[in-house]
């Protein structure tokens, strides 16, 4: 993230950005604590400054992670869970691996097939083909990775058979990725729905990545004993 790229014409210093957006991110705090934690700092800054903020570099740092994210195993979990817009419930569909980590994540108006296989289709081609995916007794997702199985194997070119994306569904064997679901809702809880889908989508975005940098998902976290703000810094770097 070039600082004069990103930051240029910016009225703030770049390190008070930074803070408020973690801070935003990484707690449970509203736009108006934000507001008045700076003011104590002697930094006079507008909670709706503060909200621009995180939906403008949230996205940024989030591609910023994907880049040095760590490889993810080949057997995933997926499911979706709820989120309120405008008063009317969204769905985010999620995927974790077999140690927990986040593979992919996707916020969509519709729980339909269509979304089920866009979601699919963003993580096969970022992370390639699992060997397995657990899902719960939802038959849309079922639909939707046979679809996106078949598609990717016609589309292999290395002459090699594919073997099939292997299915299971239960319940029980899917309670990983719902417990997992709990952090991301914890946050978005105390902001009481979102007004937009374009800003849930932005800061569900910067949500997803402080998740994972708790995880130690980047490689540079992998081996170190680095805090979150250590680990945004040398992400913003």
């Amino acid at each position: 993230m070039a600082e004069d790229r990103v930051f240029k014409g910016r009225h703030f210093d770049r390190s008070v950005i930074l803070l408020c957006v973690r801070w935003y991110l990484a707690y449970s705090l509203s736009l108006r604590d934000l507001e008045e934690m700076m003011a104590e700092r002697g930094i006079s800054v507008d909670h709706a400054t503060v909200h621009r903020w995180v939906v403008r570099y949230s996205p940024a740092l989030l591609d910023r992670l994907n880049q040095r994210k760590r490889t993810v195993s080949r057997k995933w979990h997926v499911d979706e869970t709820y989120i309120k817009v405008r008063g009317q419930w969204r769905y985010l569909c999620r995927a974790i691996d077999s140690y927990g980590d986040t593979v992919e994540f996707w916020f969509n108006e519709r729980r339909n097939l269509t979304a089920a296989k866009r979601f699919l289709r963003k993580a096969l081609q970022r992370h390639g083909r699992p060997e397995r995916i657990v899902i719960d007794g939802s038959q849309t997702n079922r639909e939707a990775i046979l679809s996106c199985d078949t598609t990717d194997q016609l589309r292999d070119r290395s002459r090699r058979k594919l073997k099939p994306i292997r299915i299971r569904q239960s319940r029980y064997l899917n309670n990983r990725i719902e417990q997992d679901h709990r952090a991301v809702k914890r946050r978005v809880r105390p902001m009481l729905g979102f007004k937009s889908m374009a800003s849930a989508r932005a800061i569900l975005s910067g949500i997803e990545m402080v998740h994972m940098m708790r995880k130690g998902q980047a490689e540079y976290a992998c081996n170190s004993n680095l805090s979150l703000a250590e680990q945004f810094a040398r992400l913003a770097a």
